[in-house]
């Protein structure tokens, strides 16, 4: 089979997406039909707001489908009208076995981790905070269940000691998306070779973020709070309660550094100068670069100061 008889439909919403449908554009694949999530409401003015896979999609003249329900009956024969014979999908949602049945050489998913660690949401943002020195790509044959099927490829990248979910994530999308073209190169030529996924007794999760587990625990040692810091910046962000003589204030940090020394502080101490701000916790101090307060904008923490004042009692709850 040559590249030419490849009929794709590819499945996606967020910019890691964009990454891999742009690479197959550009590739001269035959993309018949993108798949992504409806208009939703965004920002103050709650505008409707297209996605970014929707915008490239666009741009290049794309036939374009935004169903609500993947199991609507005009869907699915709109769907199937496409003759598409292999569907890629890259951070959509979970399809309907009509759907990823469809074409004749399988439904196949790219996912931000090394399968079978960090199925679910947020893989990128789980393998920072929990500290790991490895993660990857993985392209795998959909089945019913979500991030379980077949294995096709891998590739392993290593997760510096500064990485944040932001490097990493633009790190992820540019090899995921060459991986989507060596398992579509495997395809053409028949030499698809899968493996199962092995069971896991107590597999790493990428549980979706919410406001939760966004939230630092001061009471964590540094490197446990560093972690989780770089792992949500620049998104969604780790917040925490400032505590100060007019109340408790709800702040994003992202850019921090860290130091480990034996001290006596309290964890959530504050430590500032005119142009430095640490707070005291196990095992060390941490170094805040980059805040955000309530009603502003990100800052570095030299501008913040200039117009914010710490007083001795002030302490991160």
């Amino acid at each position: 089979m040559k590249k030419k008889d490849l009929r794709i439909v590819f499945m996606g919403t967020p910019e890691f997406a964009v990454a891999t449908l742009k690479l197959l554009v550009e590739n001269d694949y035959q993309i018949v039909g993108v798949i992504t999530a409806p208009d939703r409401p965004a920002g103050r003015g709650q505008k409707l707001h297209q996605s970014d896979v929707k915008k490239y999609a666009l741009s290049q003249n794309l036939k374009l489908l935004q169903p609500t329900n993947l199991k609507d009956d005009t869907f699915l024969a709109e769907l199937k009208s496409l003759d598409a014979n292999v569907q890629i999908v890259v951070a959509f949602r979970m399809l309907p076995e009509v759907v990823w049945k469809m074409p004749e050489y399988g439904t196949f998913n790219l996912h931000a981790s090394l399968l079978p660690d960090y199925r679910g949401a947020a893989p990128i943002h789980w393998a920072v905070i929990n500290g790991e020195k490895k993660t990857g790509v993985t392209t795998f044959f959909i089945d019913d269940k979500i991030d379980t099927g077949a294995i096709i490829l891998q590739k392993e990248v290593e997760v510096k000691d500064d990485e944040t979910v932001g490097t990493l994530h633009d790190t992820l999308q540019e090899i995921g998306s060459e991986l989507v073209i060596d398992t579509l190169k495997l395809i053409e030529t028949g030499d698809v070779k899968t493996t199962i996924q092995p069971k896991v007794e107590q597999p790493k999760t990428a549980y979706k973020l919410n406001k939760e587990n966004c939230q630092i625990d001061w009471t964590q040692n540094l490197d446990a709070i560093y972690n989780k810091i770089r792992g949500l910046n620049p998104f969604p962000g780790a917040w925490s309660y400032l505590n100060t003589r007019d109340g408790n204030l709800t702040v994003k940090l992202f850019d921090v550094s860290k130091e480990h020394l034996s001290h006596s502080e309290l964890a959530g101490t504050i430590i500032s100068s005119k142009n430095e701000l640490k707070v005291a916790v196990q095992g060390g101090y941490l170094f805040i670069n980059e805040m955000q307060l309530p009603g502003k904008r990100k800052m570095d923490i030299k501008s913040l100061l200039n117009g914010f004042n710490f007083s001795e009692d002030d302490k991160m709850l």
